[in-house]
C-alpha cells in the first residue's frame, strides 16, 4: 500500500479519535474538509470513471430486496459497490475499518460490517430528502460520504443538505461535494438530501451496519 494511502488511513484514525466522534454524540452528524488524502481521492475518481466508461455502473434505486425499484423522480445517481478489487478501494475500506473500531470502542454501537458504493451524479441529478434507515429497523447505523471531485465550481450545486432531526424543515448544514471532504451521520436520525447538480459529481456512500440476520438470512439484503 502506498505511503499516500497509509497517510489517508492515519488521517481517518486521527479524526475518529477526536472531533468526528464528539460531533456524532453532540449533534448526530460530522463534516470535515481535507480528511481524505488528495492522491487517494484522485485514484478512486479515476476508477469510478473507468467503471462508467466500461458501462459497469448501474442506476440506483430506492428500497432493498423485493422492494427495490427505480425512481428517477427521487434519485438520479449511478452506483457500483466496492469489493476491494483495487489498492485504492482497499485503502479506503481500511480507513473505514479503523473508524468502525473507534466507533465501537467509544460508543459501543455493535457495528459488524461496512458496505459502500461509488456514486456518480450526472449533471441535473439529485436525491430528494430521506433517511438512510428507519427506527426499529436500524440495520444501517452510521452513514458516511466521501467526496472525490476536485476543484468543485462555486456554482456547481450538488450539495448535501443536512436537516435538524427535531425540525426536518430546518437546514443545519450544507456540504459542498469537493474532494477530500468526509461526512458521517446517524442513519435513522438525520434527514438529508442531494441538491440538483450542475457539474458531474463523484463520491463514495457507505453504511456501518449492525447484524440483524435471522435464520441465516442477511438483513437487509444488498
Amino acid at each position: 500500500m502506498t505511503q499516500a494511502n497509509l497517510s489517508s488511513i492515519e488521517a481517518f484514525a486521527s479524526r475518529a479519535e477526536g472531533e468526528l466522534i464528539d460531533a456524532l454524540v453532540e449533534q448526530g452528524w460530522y463534516v470535515g474538509k481535507g480528511v481524505i488524502d488528495a492522491g487517494l481521492c484522485a485514484s478512486l475518481e479515476r476508477e469510478l470513471y473507468g467503471l462508467k466508461e466500461a458501462q459497469a455502473l448501474e442506476e440506483a434505486g430506492i428500497g432493498r430486496g423485493r422492494e427495490h425499484h427505480l425512481r428517477k423522480d427521487i434519485r438520479g445517481d449511478a452506483i457500483h459497490w466496492l469489493n476491494r478489487e483495487s489498492e485504492a478501494q482497499r485503502a479506503y475500506l481500511s480507513a473505514m475499518q479503523r473508524l468502525q473500531v473507534a466507533l465501537n470502542q467509544t460508543l459501543f454501537l455493535g457495528l459488524f460490517e461496512y458496505e459502500a458504493h461509488f456514486a456518480h451524479y450526472p449533471t441535473g441529478a439529485f436525491y430528494k430528502r430521506h433517511l438512510d434507515s428507519f427506527r426499529g429497523r436500524a440495520n444501517r447505523v452510521v452513514s458516511t460520504v466521501g467526496y472525490l471531485t476536485p476543484e468543485w465550481p462555486v456554482d456547481g450545486g450538488g450539495e448535501m443538505v443536512i436537516f435538524d432531526p427535531n425540525n426536518p424543515e430546518r437546514e443545519v448544514a450544507r456540504v459542498v461535494p469537493e474532494a477530500g471532504t468526509f461526512a458521517c451521520f446517524l442513519s435513522d436520525t438525520i434527514p438529508h438530501e442531494v441538491l440538483p447538480t450542475r457539474h458531474p459529481r463523484s463520491s463514495i456512500a457507505g453504511w456501518f451496519r449492525r447484524n440483524a440476520s435471522l435464520g441465516g438470512v442477511l438483513d437487509p439484503a444488498r
